[in-house]
């Protein structure tokens, strides 16, 4: 049996219990704070190996008292929740010493696995020295990387790695609108070279004739107007980042000059005859599959490995569906600034449209949607109508199919619907779309069809689901189903 004591801060007593009880069962030995206050004092008197500490508590920053607890014992592993993740919070979190951060609504059995691996880990660091790095006082604003979603987790975690290895160049992937630009930024902000200066150019925006002139500058009557000598910004950015988005439109005479730059750490001024030397992160993004491109011969392999030392593959927005509420209500809290609206909440058929849809613009085209809509608005909340949101059927996600209920219906799901159909023996029969659904949606929409069928009668939905009546309320809880 586990001998280890782990400490669980929150202000949701169903967040509290549903946390503690499987842990004890896994012979851990638990106890719980709702505040900050008690969190401290328990800190003192119960002395945990652990803490699961919620980062927005009723009297107290969840980041702050993080910072205090490692402070007092740095040996103390701290794994933060929260129900707003993004990448300022996830970075400082691991900055501040946090072991791990998990969003809600999470699944239990996740949490007892990371549990155990930062336990088994400890055990491994055991005498060894860990050396704090110094935090980071710049944030990002406006446009941030959201999401609670495990794909946005990862790619936070990602950054926080990227950022920790100083020199190496990193690659960022991902469709148009997915935010590599953030990302990049986000790099370089949370890396030992963020009071440093950060530039970032176009590939594609920029002719090649003018491209090797903006990265590296000319010599005085190196062209009939070079009337004087220009520094590029590989010179200007010495000691910082350089963003090198839409690489893979880089002409390929100009990839090797980059190559060779990269390697050396030094190169020429367009007319120059020395050597200028230059310390520089090069961060890189593209949409397109520069390994196929390779193949093509039409992007140069040995800069291809150069650039892919680490790499972020920032995932679509209809791969991570369960983030669009998040954003979409950020979104209208930025344009209710910009535009002095008042909106307060959208509408479930929007959300419902919102989920449907596949969004090939990604989030730049979700956060254009919501500024559109919200200035045409109306009402208090966001409303379909306005969202200009256009499905084609032929491309719409496949049904679910389940029998759970004694008649024949349809019910919103993530990326499409749940049918439920009569079937004599009531037995759950569910076919899996290829492009796969949102476990969490499927969850919601078979407790509420379960409430539904008995008349919302918790007792007897719960002994229908075989839950626990406590276990059916958090669940009730988690996805606001009254």
């Amino acid at each position: 049996m586990n001998k280890e004591k782990i400490l669980i801060v929150d202000d949701e007593h169903l967040i509290r219990w549903s946390l503690s009880q499987p842990l004890i069962k896994n012979g851990y030995t638990v106890d719980t704070a709702e505040s900050g206050a008690e969190a401290q004092s328990k800190i003192a008197s119960f002395k945990p190996q652990m803490v699961l500490l919620d980062i927005r508590l009723p009297d107290a920053n969840g980041l702050e008292l993080l910072e205090r607890f490692k402070v007092e014992d740095e040996d103390l592993i701290v794994i933060m929740i929260t129900a707003v993740a993004d990448v300022g919070s996830a970075v400082e979190a691991f900055k501040f010493g946090a072991e791990d951060y998990i969003g809600k609504p999470f699944n239990l059995e996740s949490v007892k696995q990371v549990i155990e691996q930062a336990f088994e880990k400890k055990k491994k660091l055991k005498g060894q020295v860990n050396h704090a790095r110094p935090l980071i006082d710049q944030k990002i604003d406006e446009d941030r990387l959201i999401g609670n979603s495990p794909e946005m987790i990862d790619v936070f975690k990602i950054i926080k790695r990227c950022a920790e290895t100083n020199d190496k160049t990193v690659l960022i992937l991902g469709e148009s609108g997915t935010g590599k630009e953030l990302v990049a930024k986000a790099v370089h902000l949370y890396s030992r070279r963020s009071k440093e200066p950060y530039f970032e150019i176009n590939c594609a925006a920029i002719p090649e004739t003018l491209l090797e002139n903006e990265l590296f500058g000319h010599e005085k009557g190196a062209y009939t107007d070079a009337g004087k000598r220009h520094k590029g910004i590989f010179e200007l950015a010495d000691g910082g980042s350089v963003f090198l988005d839409e690489i893979g439109d880089m002409p390929l005479t100009m990839q090797g000059k980059i190559l060779k730059a990269i390697e050396n750490k030094r190169y020429r001024r367009l007319g120059g005859d020395r050597d200028v030397d230059v310390n520089v992160r090069i961060i890189a993004a593209t949409n397109r599959n520069l390994k196929e491109m390779v193949d093509e011969k039409k992007f140069r392999a040995d800069l291809y490995y150069r650039l892919n030392v680490m790499t972020i593959n920032i995932p679509p927005l209809r791969e991570r569906k369960a983030d669009i509420p998040l954003l979409a209500r950020y979104f209208i809290e930025l344009f209710n600034k910009e535009h002095n609206c008042n909106i307060e909440d959208i509408s479930p058929a929007a959300i419902k449209h919102m989920l449907t849809y596949s969004w090939p613009g990604n989030v730049r085209e979700l956060r254009n949607s919501i500024e559109r809509a919200l200035i045409l608005e109306d009402s208090r909340n966001l409303s379909c109508d306005n969202l200009n949101l256009s499905i084609n059927p032929e491309t719409e996600p496949p049904v679910v199919r389940t029998t759970i209920l004694s008649e024949n219906r349809e019910v919103p799901l993530n990326n499409g619907y749940l049918q439920t159909t009569a079937n004599s023996s009531g037995d759950l029969q569910i076919t899996l779309p290829a492009d796969g659904i949102s476990f969490e949606e499927l969850e919601k929409n078979i407790i509420q069809l379960a409430l539904e069928k008995h008349a919302g009668n918790q007792t007897k939905a719960a002994r229908y689901l075989q839950l626990s009546r406590d276990t059916l309320r958090y669940r009730m809880k988690k996805f606001d189903l009254q």
